[in-house]
């Protein structure tokens, strides 16, 4: 049974979708920072550089995770945008007496 939220109604299945699509966001955000700033960071400890481009590498890390989250949030789709509107791995509905793949023709035909 689904919750009203602004407006529309969710599933329990797309509500978990949203759930593991953050959580991946989140993930994959934080791997990406660490990322950065190991590459950055890392030769500055190696090498004693300034105290100041370990302070870039945070920044970059920082930026690097918020850029990954946008973007992992950006692509999954919500209702009422795209073609479908529908959660990955779901087919879209069908008419009636339409076949279920383009170019080929119905049982029934």
């Amino acid at each position: 049974m689904g919750k009203r939220i602004a407006g529309t109604t969710r599933s329990d299945a797309e509500r978990d979708a949203i759930t593991v699509e953050i959580g991946f966001a989140v993930l994959t955000g934080a791997f990406a920072a660490a990322l950065v700033y190991g590459v950055i960071a890392g030769p500055a400890w190696y090498f004693d550089l300034p105290d100041a481009l370990r302070s870039v590498a945070a920044v970059a890390a920082c930026l690097a995770f918020v850029a990954r989250v946008v973007q992992v949030l950006w692509r999954f789709p919500r209702p009422g945008r795209g073609p479908t509107g529908q959660l990955p791995g779901r087919r879209p509905e069908t008419r009636a007496g339409q076949p279920s793949q383009p170019g080929r023709t119905s049982p029934d035909s």
